[in-house]
């Protein structure tokens, strides 16, 4: 019995060109890898914080981790619906990261101060995508984020306040 042959795939045509999506995706690959390093950092610290703050710290941890969680897959399927996979493995997140990961288990109060870092180094990832984007006319990528700096910077805001006296 044969089968018919499926139609070729239609090209992307969303009124953002080849060069441009490619050009964000790679941007958001980065923020991808920068959001994964984040995620896992707060969940590893999630697990293993100890301390007088030890009940606030393990609550709040998974609550972010949670939120940051979810967040994932909203940023891979931006990549997708561009027209490019999104990067998925520890090897490729490693090399695209910014963030770098922390060794062993530290102190609850350096813990928070990681944090604050990388929240502010994920933010940073993605403001660097605005001009492609906005060059772009992508609202869907611009309206992305935008949410997740509003996260970053807040998150980062917490923590923060955390270390003060």
């Amino acid at each position: 019995m044969k089968t018919k042959k499926s139609a070729a795939t239609p090209a992307i045509d969303i009124g953002i060109s080849a060069k441009d999506r490619a050009a964000i995706a790679g941007g958001l690959s980065r923020f991808l890898a920068d959001s994964y390093t984040l995620y896992l950092m707060t969940h590893n610290y999630h697990w293993n914080v100890t301390g007088p703050m030890f009940n606030t710290l393990h609550l709040m941890f998974m609550g972010q981790y949670t939120e940051q969680w979810n967040a994932l897959d909203m940023i891979a399927e931006r990549i997708r619906a561009l027209g490019h996979p999104a990067p998925g493995t520890y090897r490729e997140f490693v090399k695209l990261a910014s963030i770098k990961e922390s060794e062993g288990v530290p102190k609850a109060t350096d813990m928070i101060r990681n944090l604050v870092a990388a929240q502010e180094a994920t933010a940073r990832t993605a403001r660097s995508l605005f001009p492609v984007v906005e060059k772009a006319n992508d609202q869907p990528t611009m309206d992305l984020l935008t949410q997740r700096l509003e996260i970053h910077e807040k998150t980062a805001w917490m923590l923060r306040s955390l270390l003060e006296d």
